[in-house]
């Protein structure tokens, strides 16, 4: 499950699992300490790496996780993809905010397409908030077209038809005391 660092995660863990879990049934590895991002994102390999930061906002359940997974159901997906949560993994977002996406404002959800450690495509909140998770996933596709390769989808449409998306708004979720 949840890998804690050194500071606490604001919400309950249990109950933004199953905003985590969506992404991880997609085919999404999760970055949840700074370690990990730093290696995953700082490789030299050609590699594209999706970074999707997820958040417990109604945004994100509404319109980026669904965007993102219907997105990586093309049949161009970036070579890996990864996901942070916001308010979760807190380290691992301070290491990706100020490393990898210092040119740009934090932002809760945001997705973003790296090769090399450097940004290629950065979709922020403003770019989520009131659009449908279909107008997400066609620009994301638009990106995985122009810097991508690898041959989707992430899963088959079998089970990708089974998803359930955890459509909740985290403004209800407990912090974690």
């Amino acid at each position: 499950m949840l890998n804690i660092q050194s500071r606490p995660p604001i919400y309950d863990p249990e109950a933004v699992q199953p905003m985590r879990d969506e992404l991880i049934y997609c085919g999404f590895e999760e970055l949840t300490t700074p370690e990990k991002l730093d290696e995953v994102l700082s490789s030299k390999n050609d590699q594209t790496v999706l970074v999707m930061i997820n958040s417990v906002c109604g945004c994100a359940a509404g319109s980026a996780r669904p965007g993102v997974t219907k997105a990586v159901q093309h049949n161009v997906i970036p070579d890996r993809l990864t996901t942070v949560f916001a308010g979760q993994d807190r380290d691992a977002i301070e290491l990706l905010r100020n490393k990898f996406l210092s040119k740009y404002p934090p932002s809760s959800p945001a997705i973003a397409l790296l090769k090399n450690g450097e940004v290629l495509f950065v979709m922020h909140r403003h770019n989520i908030e009131g659009r449908t998770d279909e107008e997400v996933a066609m620009d994301l596709t638009k990106a995985f077209d122009k810097y991508s390769n690898r041959p989707g989808p992430s899963i088959s449409q079998e089970k990708y038809e089974k998803l359930i998306h955890a459509i909740s708004c985290g403004s209800k979720i407990p912090l974690n005391n």
